[in-house]
């Protein structure tokens, strides 16, 4: 039960990455631009805040006119009064109604004069306004706005009709009241008393200023949103057709590849392209170069190996046919030792072959360290020596310069040491000598070994590194080198970022020199 929940809390933990594993790039990218810009189109459900802002200031102006209006009025006489109903009507552009102490209605503006405004009838709306009124409608659905009544003219017009002219009249203060005209703007009423004899002031205005700033703000912000919604939207789809074509180009060269279909597939290098994606291209087209290559090399290496081992299991398998039809003791003897032979040299082959199929992988995952060249060659010297492995040769060892520290895998760079020393004492006649000189010039340690045998010819300096290539008389040696020594030696320096080649001796005298070069520790 216990693993039942952990594994469906970590189903849980990865399921918002698989989501995203499961979106293309061009969606990702399209709903980090677009989001928020959505968010930012969310802001217009809320200008109603802005609505109802200018509503509250609406508010307390009204209030302010009605104490104002009703104070001028207080005292003054009747064509005074209707006077100033005209003038206040006309410049405020509101409706002024006067009630007496009974309710009745003794003084209209709009009937004292031409009214000064009138309501819009949805009837006569354009399309844009009716668009208009649709999104308001919509707008206070969503952020629940509180619902205003229609503004209603009564049948009657006494005071009693009016709930906010009751109020006022009950209570003695300034009333205000909010209701929506047929084209929903707001209409803001207030009601507030004349002087002491109780008659009441009623005014009415029609704040279709607040309406349309609202919606002006909205049309703004909603046309900005587009704009930047489209502008994004195509910037979003070209940003992700620079990134998706050319890893789309390359995830199907790489399938090619893959596949094998195809041998002259070429993977695009976008030289144009000087961002990541370019520089990634370009490391792809090389791995895929450098695949192939190592491809060649071990088909090539492959055809080699079954070459060399079938000079040798031949002779064996001769030996061994021969063996049974010979009765001379003494050609038995012989034939024997050479099936003998073969087979040390068979398995000389194998071993040197599988060691040669290894470097590459081992020195991927060796751990390079410091190393003291000068004193790894001295103590590889010393124990060849007691091994008896010079052969009576007299190794002569200086070094020059710097220390010779190098970064390296030292097994490794010891098997480069015993390769030069075991071709310069197979090359060298007896009792000559063999120089192993070290120079540090403060950015390369050079390691070389000179030996006094009959020298490498020049146009064969190259191909003395190829895998099974060796030039040997035939003596009793034949058979003791597989001809990968200098191949594995070059392969191992080319790891150390080094290299290993073959040059003239530094003193002009006759013989071969191999010169083993690696980056000095710094």
């Amino acid at each position: 039960m216990a693993e039942d929940k952990q594994h469906s809390s970590r189903a849980s933990q990865l399921e918002p990455a698989n989501l995203g594993s499961r979106l293309s790039l061009t969606a990702r990218i399209l709903f980090v631009n677009i989001l928020p810009l959505a968010l930012l189109g969310g802001g217009i459900f809320y200008i109603d805040s802005y609505r109802a802002q200018l509503l509250s200031e609406r508010y307390k102006l009204a209030r302010i006119e009605a104490q104002i209006t009703a104070e001028a009025l207080a005292g003054a006489t009747r064509e005074r009064q209707e006077a100033l109903l005209i003038q206040i009507g006309k410049e405020q552009r509101m409706r002024l109604r006067m009630y007496d102490a009974e309710g009745l209605l003794w003084a209209d503006s709009f009937l004292l004069d031409e009214p000064a405004f009138t309501f819009d009838q949805a009837e006569s709306e354009d399309w844009s306004e009716s668009f208009a009124r649709i999104l308001d409608r919509g707008v206070e659905t969503i952020v629940s706005a509180e619902p205003v009544p229609d503004y209603v003219e009564p049948k009657s017009q006494l005071a009693d009709q009016w709930p906010v002219l009751a109020r006022a009249r009950d209570e003695g203060v300034t009333q205000i009241e909010l209701s929506r005209a047929p084209d929903r703007s707001p209409v803001i009423t207030a009601a507030a008393p004349v002087g002491l004899n109780g008659a009441t002031l009623m005014t009415t205005r029609n704040a279709v200023d607040i309406t349309e700033a609202v919606r002006s703000a909205r049309s703004t912000l909603g046309l900005g949103v587009l704009l930047a919604l489209f502008g994004s939207t195509m910037l979003s789809l070209f940003l992700a057709r620079t990134i998706v074509a050319p890893l789309k180009l390359l995830s199907n060269a790489a399938i090619r590849v893959r596949q094998g279909r195809d041998r002259e597939v070429e993977v695009p290098r976008l030289p144009e392209r000087r961002d990541e994606i370019g520089s990634l291209a370009r490391t792809v087209s090389d791995m895929t170069a450098a695949l192939r290559e190592r491809i060649d090399g071990v088909e090539s290496f492959a055809a080699d190996v079954a070459h060399e081992i079938k000079n040798p299991l031949a002779s064996l398998r001769s030996a061994i046919e021969s063996l049974p039809r010979v009765e001379d003791p003494e050609l038995r003897g012989k034939l024997l030792d050479i099936a003998t032979h073969d087979v040390r040299r068979i398995d000389r082959l194998v071993t040197e072959i599988s060691d040669a199929s290894r470097i590459d992988a081992e020195m991927s995952r060796a751990v390079m360290e410091r190393i003291d060249l000068a004193a790894l060659v001295k103590a590889i010297v010393g124990s060849r020596e007691d091994r008896s492995e010079n052969l009576n040769h007299q190794i002569e060892l200086s070094h020059r310069g710097w220390s010779a520290h190098v970064i390296g895998v030292a097994a490794r760079l010891e098997r480069v040491i015993e390769n030069l020393l075991d071709n310069a004492v197979s090359f060298s006649p007896k009792g000559a000598p063999i120089d192993v000189a070290i120079n540090n010039d403060g950015e390369h340690v050079v390691l070389t070994v000179s030996d006094c045998g009959p020298g490498i010819p020049d146009d064969a300096r190259e191909k003395v590194f190829t895998r099974f290539h060796s030039v040997r008389p035939e003596t009793e040696d034949f058979g003791n080198h597989s001809g990968l020594g200098l191949a594995i030696g070059r392969t191992i320096a080319e790891a150390h970022e080094g290299s290993l080649e073959a040059i003239d001796r530094p003193d002009g005298e006759a013989g071969a020199c191999l010169q083993l070069t690696i980056p000095a520790a710094q």
